[in-house]
């Protein structure tokens, strides 16, 4: 299918103001670390801005008249999720949404419960707020990585106010299942748990046995106490023009996630505007193409990395992003050894304090980059 899109196509990234490229501009450095992707936007995105530039209007922007109903229609399509346009808060990105929760669900005295490793927003937002905090080790079994609930239920405290919850799983790769969400959306039912969901790569399961399951779409009652964050940003690679949206059926949950916009926090762009709008209505195909090449890319990257003696990946289920286990190796920095090779990535350490000794590699690029990338590895691993 990814033959009818050329994603292998190398644009001069270099030489943009890519902040991923940027860093390490003028090293011989491929760098694989932020999570935004090496392709271009599908042409539906690229001729909606291109038209909109064209008008040489770029006043304030009320959102498109059909915009929601294009969102509800998404959410019923990939998911079976109904929901009513009413629900939908509009926002620059999912991080402000990330902050927007803990700041306005939850008051100073309150407890967060926050996944570990993690999305480091996710921690940064309830660190922000000084808000009690406990991270939930995440534990690998059957290959995966998971939340036990006994993890869960031992953290509670009578202060708990919030859950948050990544799904699928950034940096880890798994996809929740029904079982395990259901066991979340228990305890946070029995404890009167916020439930705050970042779901912005609901987008990119990559096993096409799994789909992702928004956890508010398990009940009316957890509907009614949850803050889904989601954005096609990741999926289509736009997110300097980004737009997220919250999901909140609750009312108090919605008045809680618009109370910034239009004070310190910006609505979404003219331009999220339109490439959401057309790459939800136009990217289908090329959705499923993309896909296509990034399982291709993940099954290159575990195929060699399980042959790299010292490093370690579960499988990737979904996202474009792989968590590789280095503690093997015996060395103190891992990313600072990988850097001193040509690959960038991401530092364990910004997804919680213990993972020091896990690197993050972004797959969402070229395979004779990623290629490349992954033959540095292996040269840097016989150096030891």
């Amino acid at each position: 299918m990814s033959t009818c899109f050329d994603f292998d196509e190398a644009p001069d990234l270099a030489a943009s103001d890519a902040l991923r490229w940027q860093r390490y501009a003028g090293r011989d450095v491929i760098p694989l670390w932020i999570a935004d992707t090496d392709f271009r936007a599908p042409e539906c995105v690229r001729d909606a801005l291109a038209a909109r530039v064209g008008t040489g209007i770029y006043a304030y922007a009320s959102e498109p008249a059909d915009l929601r109903e294009t969102i509800v229609d998404h959410l019923a399509r990939q998911y079976g999720w109904h929901i009513h346009p009413d629900w939908l808060v509009l926002l620059p990105g999912v991080v402000p949404g990330l902050h927007a929760a803990v700041r306005h669900l939850t008051a100073p005295r309150d407890h967060v419960l926050v996944p570990r490793p993690v999305y480091p927003h996710l921690l940064k937002a309830a660190q922000g707020a000084t808000r009690a905090l406990t991270e939930l080790p995440l534990a690998l079994r059957d290959n995966r990585w998971q939340v036990p609930s006994a993890v869960l239920r031992g953290a509670l405290r009578p202060e708990s106010r919030l859950l948050m919850v990544c799904n699928p799983h950034n940096p880890g790769g798994t996809v929740l299942r029904r079982h395990e969400l259901e066991s979340m959306a228990d305890i946070a039912d029995a404890h009167d748990l916020w439930i705050c969901s970042d779901e912005i790569h609901a987008d990119l399961v990559l096993d096409p046995a799994l789909r992702h399951i928004p956890i508010a779409s398990l009940s009316p009652e957890i509907s009614r106490r949850t803050v889904t964050l989601m954005s096609v940003n990741k999926v289509f690679n736009f997110p300097g023009a980004g737009l997220a949206w919250a999901v909140a059926e609750n009312p108090v949950l919605r008045e809680a996630m618009g109370r910034d916009l239009h004070a310190i926090m910006s609505e979404p762009s003219l331009f999220g505007y339109v490439a959401t709008r057309a790459a939800l209505q136009g990217g289908a195909a090329w959705h499923l193409a993309l896909l296509d090449y990034l399982r291709g890319n993940r099954d290159l990257l575990q195929a060699r990395i399980s042959a790299m003696p010292g490093l370690r990946l579960a499988p990737v289920e979904a996202t474009y992003l792989a968590w590789i286990d280095a503690s093997a190796l015996g060395i103190a920095d891992p990313t600072a050894f990988f850097l001193a090779h040509g690959v960038a990535l991401s530092p364990g350490s910004q997804f919680g304090a213990d993972c020091g000794q896990f690197v993050r590699l972004n797959f969402g690029t070229q395979r004779a980059r990623l290629t490349a990338a992954l033959d540095r590895m292996e040269k840097a691993l016989s150096s030891l």
